[in-house]
């Protein structure tokens, strides 16, 4: 378990993140939010390369200042990963096992082969990485927090610039791994969150805003949802503002949006989705409005 304790981050400009408290169990957890919401904080934060200002997090009773302790138990994935061009995964993989303490030849080897395996990397394993696709260098990575036998697996955008079927192999391959860890997923791809995560952490100008369950986000854009048919000249002098969508039909052109009281007289009340509820929470600083 990972247990955080008004856990916060300040420089001499304010708050990056503001003091915080939550638990993680083991799964695929997703974290949320617009640019400067402090996700990078709070996750350099938990894998102990950045200093509190307050508070601690602790991963099964250990704290993550403790580098001694949980170096090897937690594995962190940044956004922007290089690894050296020369190397082959095979060679890469096998250095990591050796300096996280797997001894022997021939242990080394059968480490490295599961875990290469695993992450669909086996028949490119004795390829230089330049020759590698950006997914197969993140697949890499995240083989490499995977062979530390890490308990908690930060992961930060995944997904970003990769292809719809490289994104896919990644998904399952992060939902695979936290059958037995913690994994914190960092995205700003709303779709990741929805087809890999139960529960969601919600940031927002260094302030956690929410933490729970991923369908009870759509309760802060209850009554706050609604939908109706225009005209495209109607469309045009619409105001922007809490427009959600807008799209056409033989018969003119249906709009969903968000606002306190109806839009129009012809707008009626519509389920909202969970990033209908995202985009309310986010507007209303998590006030339920």
């Amino acid at each position: 378990m990972l247990k955080v304790q008004h856990l916060g981050k300040q420089y001499d400009n304010g708050w990056a993140l503001q003091p915080l408290d939550l638990e993680l169990k083991r799964g695929l957890h997703g974290l949320l939010g617009p640019n400067g919401a402090g996700k990078s904080t709070l996750m350099r934060l938990l894998a102990g390369l950045l200093p509190a200002t307050s508070g601690d997090a602790y991963l099964n009773g250990s704290s993550v200042r403790d580098f001694r302790r949980t170096s090897r138990a937690i594995g962190y994935l940044p956004q922007i990963v290089r690894v050296h061009p020369q190397l082959t995964a095979r060679q890469w993989l096998t250095h990591a096992a050796a300096l996280h303490g797997v001894k022997g030849k021939t242990a080394r080897a059968e480490t490295v082969q599961r875990i290469l395996e695993e992450v669909n990397l086996a028949e490119e394993a004795d390829w230089p990485s330049r020759a590698y696709s950006f997914g197969m260098i993140k697949r890499l990575c995240i083989a490499q927090a995977l062979l530390s036998g890490s308990e908690l697996l930060i992961v930060d955008e995944p997904t970003a610039g990769l292809d719809p079927e490289e994104r896919l192999r990644l998904r399952s391959l992060l939902a695979d791994a936290a059958a037995t860890r913690i994994v914190l997923l960092s995205t700003h791809v709303l779709g990741d969150i929805q087809a890999s995560c139960k529960n969601v952490l919600v940031l927002a100008g260094g302030r956690l805003l929410y933490h729970g369950e991923l369908a009870g986000l759509t309760r802060f854009a209850q009554d706050r949802t609604w939908t109706w048919e225009a005209s495209e000249s109607e469309w045009r002098r619409m105001p922007l503002r809490g427009l959600l969508s807008a799209r056409s039909t033989p018969d003119g052109i249906v709009c969903r949006a968000l606002a306190d009281k109806r839009p129009t007289p012809f707008a009626e009340p519509a389920f909202p989705t969970v990033e209908e509820g995202y985009l309310a929470l986010i507007s209303s600083g998590g006030r339920m409005l």
